[in-house]
């Protein structure tokens, strides 16, 4: 599986945070498609096929993410010594 990049897994789950609320808050048929359209993208996004496991899978892909950003911040520094 390609990991997504960084700055638009965010964007996405930023994008379905707002959505959510925005359901929650005051339902309309608007809402409920743009959670859907979200929900739909977060889950191809990670390779699931429920919002629960999508978000699961955020977490990890993020904290690898963050990983292998901070392995490539040792390793220059370590070359640059």
């Amino acid at each position: 599986m390609l990991l997504p990049v960084e700055k638009e897994l965010r964007s996405v789950l930023a994008r379905f945070a707002d959505a959510r609320f925005r359901h929650d808050l005051h339902p309309t048929g608007q809402s409920s498609r743009e959670l859907e359209d979200t929900s739909r993208t977060l889950c191809a996004m990670t390779g699931t096929q429920s919002v629960e496991h999508a978000l699961a899978a955020a977490d990890v892909l993020l904290d690898q993410l963050r990983a292998d950003r901070h392995a490539a911040t040792r390793a220059g520094q370590t070359l640059a010594a």
